[in-house]
């Protein structure tokens, strides 16, 4: 991974482990849009046609990313909610219909299905935490169930679901699979097709390294026109003819996108993305489980630390979180920032989240931090 530290020309007294909750620029994404920042400075607009390329090779490199089977299916949205919102409210609910999801979700991932309740819209929270994750939501699942919501990743644990297994029983059952993938796209493979998925969203702030407000929104062709819309405006429409007054949306994802794109953050996005294409997932996965590793060998060194993260192979992610007999998580997530060791307080623990360009040397300052705190 030293080839891809320049990217990264990062404080030497920080440790940055907080991916899980907004990640960190590469060096080529703050260039982009110094550039992007240059141009409108001096020229404006007068290069938007480019600007469009950057949007088109964004796309592109999201389409990739999740394997989706055209870039018909990817739509640019503000962030992972208003991609679920989407979803909740396109879909033409009956009374007494079921929505089943983990009962530890983001609430991003369970206020906007609650929300339906007064449709007659029922959520069923079910406990991943105990046994077999997925036969727990397949268990919940009747002839009411007519979504399954689940995050790829647990955001407190880390807790990684087996998204195929739950998506071939979503397709052989006719219920819909809708996965919030923000903890997972970016450092760990993802594949729409293999999986079943109907619908997918992330941000792009976390482990794709991009600025906050730009993620995207896969939608499974067959269901693109399903959804009903609740946004309008030119950029949606399947003729972009200003002049027309008869107009059509979208037959593609862009449908969902009603207005101006955030075209600053795409020139970052799209640098960004740009390194995890060239690094490759496969790439960064086995490094961020190194890390992972190494980081929890480290931690189990400390008799007073408990690791809550769910070490088995086929569950482990770039989520590491942990308590302390020694001290409460919320006192001591506060001393460890005062100490430049970026961290969260997430699921009554503290949480690292390490990418695949943090260093053994990083990890070793952060222990060595951490214990002198706790001892």
């Amino acid at each position: 991974m030293t080839n891809w530290q320049n990217e990264f020309p990062q404080a030497p007294d920080l440790c940055y482990l907080n991916h899980a909750a907004v990640g960190v620029w590469p060096l080529r994404a703050n260039k982009a849009v110094k550039h992007f920042a240059d141009e409108n400075l001096s020229e404006g607009a007068t290069g938007y046609l480019s600007w469009l390329d950057t949007e088109k090779k964004c796309r592109q490199r999201l389409q990739r990313l999740v394997n989706a089977s055209s870039t018909d299916e990817i739509a640019l949205v503000k962030n992972t909610s208003e991609a679920l919102s989407f979803v909740a409210y396109g879909i033409d609910w009956a009374p007494g219909d079921e929505i089943v999801i983990p009962d530890t979700e983001f609430p991003s991932n369970r206020i906007v299905w609650e929300s339906l309740q007064s449709q007659g819209v029922k959520v069923i929270p079910v406990n991943i935490h105990q046994g077999n994750p997925e036969q727990a939501i397949i268990a919940a699942c009747n002839n009411k169930t007519r979504l399954v919501s689940v995050s790829s990743v647990q955001f407190g644990t880390g807790l990684m679901l087996n998204l195929q297994q739950l998506g071939e029983h979503c397709s052989k059952s006719d219920i819909l699979y809708c996965v919030d993938a923000i903890q997972s796209v970016g450092a760990f493979s993802f594949d729409v097709q293999r999986c079943h998925i109907d619908f997918a969203m992330a941000d792009g702030h976390k482990w794709m390294f991009g600025p906050e407000g730009l993620g995207f929104f896969y939608c499974r062709q067959a269901l693109i026109n399903t959804l009903k819309l609740h946004q309008y405006g030119w950029r949606m429409l399947s003729n972009l003819d200003f002049d027309q007054s008869e107009w059509q949306p979208s037959s593609s994802a862009t449908r969902f996108e009603c207005g101006s794109p955030n075209m600053l953050a795409i020139h970052a996005l799209e640098a960004s993305l740009s390194l995890i294409e060239e690094v490759g997932v496969n790439t960064i996965e086995q490094a961020i489980l190194q890390t992972t590793g190494y980081l929890v060998s480290e931690l189990q060194k400390h008799a007073s630390i408990n690791i809550i993260s769910n070490q088995d192979n086929t569950r482990k992610s770039g989520i590491i979180t942990f308590i302390s007999s020694n001290k409460p998580s919320k006192s001591l997530y506060h001393e460890l920032m005062k100490q430049r060791i970026i961290c969260a307080y997430r699921g009554g623990g503290i949480r690292f989240s390490p990418h695949f360009y943090t260093t053994k040397a990083t990890i070793d300052l952060a222990i060595t931090r951490l214990f002198n705190i706790i001892d």
